[in-house]
């Protein structure tokens, strides 16, 4: 566990949150739920294939395990089974609290987003679980982007629907694909793993 304390740059005029693994320690759930879910095809869904693909949408998930197994899975049929083990568990997700004090010290001094790979309905309810659905009038998920993280565009619609140009935004993500996704979209960013212990099964 890391000592060091997390601030915003001063040169930052919006602040873009990752939703999973940043605001919320939802990661362990959405991994137990990939793992019991894939395990139904004969797929063994690792912490280092979660880990890899983390920060990808829930179809697209699918797509890329049936690349790498071989297989011709329907992506809405192991999704939607994904979907129902995570939201069984999910009221027990904690917040991230050194990343949601940050949110509540900043609420309504600086615009502030969220920008989740994940669907609208489950970010949503995220947020209220973790209560901080207040805080945030900017939310873009999966169903708002034609093109997902590592594409900059989930960051860069963010950016438009604060009305802060995108050099002057800066990001909290804990996935390689967001972080990749930031910088692209010639962001600021700041790897909030280095803040907190992350523990994915073991």
């Amino acid at each position: 566990m890391t000592n060091k304390n997390l601030d915003i740059d001063p040169k930052a005029k919006g602040l873009i949150f990752d939703l999973d693994g940043t605001l919320a320690d939802t990661m362990p759930i959405h991994y137990v739920a990939w793992k019991n879910a894939a395990a139904r095809y004969g797929i063994d869904f690792t912490a280092e294939l979660f880990i890899e693909l983390a920060g990808i949408p829930l179809y697209p998930t699918v797509e890329k395990l049936n690349q790498i197994f071989g297989k011709s899975i329907d992506p809405r049929e192991l999704g939607n089974i994904k979907e129902a083990e995570f939201e069984k568990n999910m009221h027990l997700t904690p917040e991230i609290k050194i990343v949601t004090d940050l949110v509540r010290a900043n609420y309504g001094k600086i615009p502030m987003a969220v920008g989740t790979g994940g669907s609208r309905r489950l970010s949503l309810k995220t947020l209220e679980i973790i209560g901080l659905r207040k805080y945030f009038d900017v939310l873009v998920t999966s169903e708002d982007v034609a093109n997902f993280k590592p594409h900059p565009e989930t960051f860069l619609k963010c950016a438009q629907l604060m009305g802060v140009a995108p050099a002057d935004c800066e990001v909290f993500e804990d996935g390689v694909l967001g972080m990749q996704a930031a910088r692209t979209a010639g962001m600021m960013v700041v790897d909030v793993t280095q803040f907190y212990e992350v523990t994915i099964g073991k």
